[in-house]
């Protein structure tokens, strides 16, 4: 089994070569052109999973797959790196970061073993245990990855009726600034946001995850209200929001 893994990896290899070599596109691409794609690639695969389609999440972690050898085979050519120190440091890293297995540190849980993880990161000069929340990712991952890294070192709330405290107190703040009419509005909103976050963590909910499978039941509800009501010879711009209820209605009966 291990020979038919190395097998398909070193096949994985053969082709990018010939195509670094061979392809016009392929020959012109950069560490720079590929980036948007590689996103690109990362979202179609959250897609997939979010989807259960485990066909498809296969074929998304094979395009990622294949990013991730291309970069390295454009960095060879400058002798920056190659695959094999792509592969190597991630194996010092994991082994590092995980004395509980290989060295005689000892854990009680999956806490545990996040705390080690944060303070050995900062034993390798990180300032801030921040500093691994990448500042491009959207907000609302963001918001998610720096309570998770606060809570590896002992940041956090003790439990959720915690929580959902602050998030009615964040919620009231919210309200006076609204009737104020003042200029923190959108400050309490984010302040809103990020408390209900922390709460959906307490309750082991990804909001990233909650949130898209209400966007695609919106989708969903609403391509049917715009596509019931054409068959009746409606038009949705001229319908009042009792009649269009009327088709959401029946929508929600569906999905």
């Amino acid at each position: 089994m291990m020979n038919e893994k190395l097998a398909a990896f070193e096949k994985l290899l053969t082709i990018m070569d010939e195509l670094r070599a061979k392809c016009p596109w392929d020959k012109k691409q950069t560490i720079q052109t590929l980036r948007h794609l590689t996103i690109e690639e990362a979202y179609e695969l959250t897609e997939a999973i979010i989807e259960n389609d485990l066909d498809e999440v296969k074929k998304e972690l094979g395009d990622l797959l294949l990013h991730i050898v291309f970069y390295a085979k454009i960095a060879s050519e400058t002798n920056s790196f190659d695959i094999t120190d792509v592969i190597n440091s991630i194996c010092e890293k994991l082994i590092y970061r995980h004395p509980h297995i290989y060295g005689d540190v000892v854990v009680a849980d999956e806490h545990e073993v996040k705390e080690n993880w944060e303070k050995l990161k900062l034993k390798e000069g990180k300032k801030s245990v921040l500093e691994g929340v990448p500042a491009s990712l959207p907000a609302l991952i963001k918001a998610v990855r720096i309570q998770d890294k606060a809570r590896g070192i002992g940041f956090d709330w003790d439990n959720k009726e915690q929580v959902w405290e602050k998030v009615k107190e964040e919620i009231e703040e919210f309200q006076v600034e609204i009737a104020a009419k003042s200029d923190q509005i959108e400050a309490e909103f984010g302040d809103v946001l990020f408390s209900f976050i922390n709460y959906g963590r307490f309750l082991n909910l990804n909001p990233e995850d909650a949130l898209e499978k209400t966007n695609k039941k919106f989708i969903k509800r609403f391509q049917y209200l715009e596509a019931e009501s054409k068959k009746d010879g409606k038009i949705l711009a001229d319908m009042s929001l009792a009649e269009m209820d009327v088709y959401w209605n029946r929508a929600k009966k569906l999905n």
